[in-house]
């Protein structure tokens, strides 16, 4: 990925240094990272908002609002999924590492596969 932005479901306070929340919809905050020519420009957060069991287009829309172009999940469940590849938002899958900047790194070198419909979870665990 040469150009875009990049959301990384995020615990605490997010950030390149910190790490990807296991269950995307429940995070604390997405980490963005603006791409320019295959580089890190911009890195900002944005505080998730609560959605209840089955809420999980609530995500969806604030990440298409916020002009995200691809998604790094360790999961996502398939509502969600079919949700994101609507709204034009790609979403890739690394279940290995929970650290952000590397796996971003991985992203913009093309190194990350977009997530398969047998790759979903169920939902709602953790």
């Amino acid at each position: 990925m040469k150009n875009g932005r990049i959301a990384i479901p995020s615990n605490g306070e997010g950030g390149l240094k910190g790490t990807r929340a296991g269950h995307f919809g429940h995070c604390d905050v997405f980490t963005f990272v603006d791409v320019e020519n295959g580089e890190i420009k911009e890195v900002t957060t944005l505080a998730n908002q609560e959605h209840v069991q089955g809420g999980c287009m609530v995500p969806v829309n604030l990440l298409s609002e916020n002009r995200v172009n691809a998604l790094v999940v360790g999961g996502i469940g398939m509502r969600p999924l079919m949700g994101f590849r609507q709204v034009g938002i790609d979403v890739f899958h690394d279940d290995q590492r929970t650290d952000i900047e590397p796996v971003v790194l991985d992203l913009i070198q093309g190194k990350l596969k977009e997530i398969q419909n047998d790759q979903v979870c169920g939902g709602g665990a953790q």
